[in-house]
């Protein structure tokens, strides 16, 4: 039968499927375990956000206290998304060892202290090592995206995903209204500019450590439990760390896909250090209202990549991965031209209006992104969460070096490059083939391979005749929905899988 007809189990709030992932997503619910893991994920990925964007919006002010150069910022724009590079890589490796429960809350308790710091720094010096340090918190990402992964089915995994990530990435927009107005009320209660920014940080610090405490004494990493109780109880294999990265760095989707997440995640992080002191210096706005509208551009995130994620879902209903391809291509290229657009525009009004329609894409393109992470393996799920994770930070690395690090473009000059980066960085995605579904041009091998072939793959013969893989052979009998309605799919074998 059909993935939705799936019989509800009583222990859960929600229909599930075979693996005990919920079949449907309701987004006002806080049912444990899906939707509380759900809320739990994008408030503390949130807070994260919140934090490691908390210096852009007060950099004029922040600036002139330290002396800071505009190399200085650009160096400590690039230390705060670069710390993050292999730490998402390291938080995949741990949410498959660990689970995404225990490894989000220590990352995110770890990193709360150099945000407390940030209202003692002194120097440039300093000031760049508590970006760099704060910026690991965005490795949560990738614990956030495993968990939905593994706490909603195939058939609203991309939404989940989409939605998580999208809320969480608000804070990227929300920082920017929050600090201006936190500083503000200080400074009108008596301190001055230099002593009420710093006091400001206190908030999205206390805020950050919170939502570790929470994570941790309310979340649960699996349906079925945590790992530690699943491991102990034999439910659940306790994989072997080698094997897990060897067959996340020898699927070249992965890295294809780490590669095109460059320059759709990478941007908005480049954005984000960049945009509010582009409109406070190009068009002489005061720093309340470069906020507000550097705010805007994140603040796109409560829709764009929710709707991404959806989108991506709503693709593969009709017509597969293939579905879900093919609108990754066409968006995130749409986002690049935008981008291209946005550098070329003078007037103030226009490029409000550019921004704001670039953002939307950019950010839709995100959602879409992993709306087809989820399928590339089962085993290694949570490395290639972080591959692609780590390759958003990549992105906003060698993007922020090239193009906005000291003088040698303009900021306009390097949003129009970073828009032809972006069109360029997306054409892999033309490459990326599934042999049981297919790829943009192609459709499914000729050989007949299945779902139960790819994923089992990934599995030696001892391992499978001590049963580890389990659980990938149900995750493979639900995913048959990305064969879609409209696309001609390999062929279900008669045996040797779960009837579905």
């Amino acid at each position: 039968m059909d993935l939705e007809s799936k019989s509800v189990n009583t222990n859960f709030a929600l229909p599930v499927d075979s693996e005990h992932k919920a079949t449907e997503f309701r987004i006002y619910s806080v049912s444990s375990p899906h939707m509380r893991s759900f809320h739990l994920s994008w408030i503390s990925f949130f807070s994260c956000f919140v934090s490691t964007f908390a210096a852009p919006p007060l950099l004029p002010i922040i600036r002139d206290n330290l002396d800071l150069t505009s190399t200085d910022i650009g160096n400590a724009g690039i230390a705060a998304v670069s710390g993050a590079v292999f730490a998402r890589i390291a938080m995949g490796t741990a949410c498959d060892l660990f689970g995404p429960r225990l490894a989000s809350s220590a990352l995110i308790l770890i990193t709360a202290p150099a945000v407390f710091l940030t209202s003692i720094t002194n120097s440039a010096l300093s000031f760049l090592l508590v970006r760099f340090f704060t910026g690991f918190s965005l490795a949560t990402f990738v614990s956030t995206q495993f968990w939905m992964s593994s706490m909603f089915s195939a058939n609203v995994v991309g939404t989940a995903n989409g939605i998580a990530g999208g809320w969480g990435n608000l804070g990227g927009g929300a920082t920017q209204l929050i600090m201006p107005l936190v500083f503000s009320l200080i400074h009108k209660i008596g301190a001055n500019q230099f002593t009420a920014w710093r006091i400001a940080f206190f908030i999205p610090a206390l805020f950050q450590a919170l939502t570790a405490y929470a994570v941790f004494f309310l979340g649960q990493d699996m349906p079925d439990g945590d790992y530690a109780k699943l491991h102990k109880s034999g439910e659940k294999h306790k994989d072997n760390m080698r094997d897990v990265l060897y067959h996340a760095v020898t699927n070249y989707r992965g890295w294809i896909l780490a590669l095109t997440y460059g320059y759709c995640f990478g941007v908005e992080l480049t954005v984000d250090n960049i945009i509010a002191q582009y409109f406070f210096d190009r068009f002489n706005v005061n720093l309340h209202t470069a906020g507000i509208i550097a705010a805007s551009f994140g603040l796109a995130n409560l829709f764009s990549r929710p709707g991404g994620g959806m989108l991506s879902d709503i693709m593969a209903k009709r017509f597969g991965m293939r579905g879900r391809l093919w609108v990754l291509w066409i968006v995130q290229t749409i986002g690049g031209l935008l981008c291209v657009l946005l550098g070329k525009v003078e007037s103030l009004s226009g490029s409000i209006a550019v921004m704001l329609v670039f953002s939307v894409f950019c950010q839709a393109a995100c959602g879409l992104t992993f709306g087809v992470v989820p399928f590339v393996s089962r085993r290694s799920l949570g490395i290639i969460s972080g591959m692609t994770g780590g390759g958003g930070n990549v992105g906003a690395v060698l993007t922020q070096v090239i193009f906005f690090r000291g003088s040698k473009y303009s900021t306009e000059t390097g949003i129009t490059y970073m828009g032809i980066m972006i069109i360029c960085c997306t054409i892999p995605i033309l490459f990326i083939y599934f042999p049981q579904w297919g790829g943009m041009f192609y459709g499914p091998s000729s050989k007949g391979l299945t779902e139960e072939d790819y994923y089992m793959k990934e599995w030696n013969l001892k391992e499978k005749e001590n049963g580890f893989h389990q659980a990938s052979m149900k995750f493979a009998g639900n995913s048959r929905s990305e064969r879609g309605k409209k696309v001609e799919s390999a062929p279900t074998p008669i045996d040797g899988t779960p009837n579905i």
